[in-house]
């Protein structure tokens, strides 16, 4: 009998991620219990059954990789390790709380501080979003590609209200269509599928929630990078990106015009 083949990273996330929307949906819209982590909003029994699975698969899996969650205790032994995995469990955790449909897994492998593989998992809509650092980014393994609109006219980008007020634009505010999804790993999915041109966030933003549909964006052909236009770093000490610009290149230069001080 040949040898199998092992599973390659992205292979990995991808079957993690079917497993965790199983378990996910045993729970969706059937009231599972709700905590209070503060600032850091609810989290539910999902979140944390999801997490808990995803560890055995995981890290089952690549025993020698760091592990980065947004529901493990951070330890920052994953420093040492060329490799680590970054996830959110469940990533719009008020929509799954809701029953809404929009919240996604999202899972990621960073090597040296740049992501190689990621998967974003809707569930609901069975909607897998999956990209390699050096193939395309794929939906439901079909390629998909980013808007190549030129410059803020017409564009509509996936953004919270209060980052389209004046303080934050000091080249003018742009004259944009604004949306919303509950989910920052789907926004940024969307931008990488073209069904929105840019999302933007000046928020502090958790690495679990951006390194796989950071990846996704990029690979569909979207610039990315923090809100001063430097490019993402992962498994950094302090898990954290200083907001987030990701649009088609035409765009993200014209909103970086705008956000650079006059």
């Amino acid at each position: 009998m040949p040898e199998a083949v092992p599973e390659d990273d992205l292979a990995l996330l991808v079957r993690a991620a079917r497993e965790a929307g199983k378990i996910a949906m045993r729970f969706w819209k059937r009231n599972p219990k709700v905590w209070d982590k503060g600032d850091e909003g609810p989290v539910t029994e999902a979140d944390h059954a999801v997490n808990d699975a995803l560890m055995r698969t995981l890290r089952g899996a690549r025993p020698d990789y760091g592990w980065l969650s947004e529901e493990t205790p951070d330890d920052l032994a994953r420093l040492e390790r060329e490799s680590v995995f970054i996830l959110d469990p469940i990533d719009g955790t008020r929509a799954f709380i809701a029953g809404e449909d929009s919240f996604s897994h999202s899972l990621a492998i960073a090597r040296n501080g740049k992501v190689t593989a990621g998967v974003v998992f809707l569930p609901v809509l069975d909607r897998m979003f999956a990209a390699r650092h050096d193939g395309p980014a794929t939906l439901n393994d079909a390629p998909i590609a980013a808007s190549t609109i030129a410059g803020t006219e017409g564009a509509n980008i996936l953004t919270p209200a209060v980052n389209l007020k004046p303080e934050h634009w000091p080249g003018g505010v742009p004259d944009v269509k604004r949306s919303f999804r509950a989910s920052v790993a789907y926004r940024l999915a969307l931008v990488g599928q073209g069904r929105f041109d840019g999302m933007l966030s000046f928020r502090q933003g958790w690495e679990w929630d951006i390194a796989a549909g950071s990846l996704i964006a990029e690979r569909a052909g979207a610039a990315v990078s923090d809100r001063h236009g430097k490019a993402l770093q992962f498994n950094r000490p302090i898990p954290k990106a200083d907001g987030l610009v990701v649009a088609a290149p035409g765009l993200h230069r014209a909103l970086m015009e705008r956000l650079a001080p006059v």
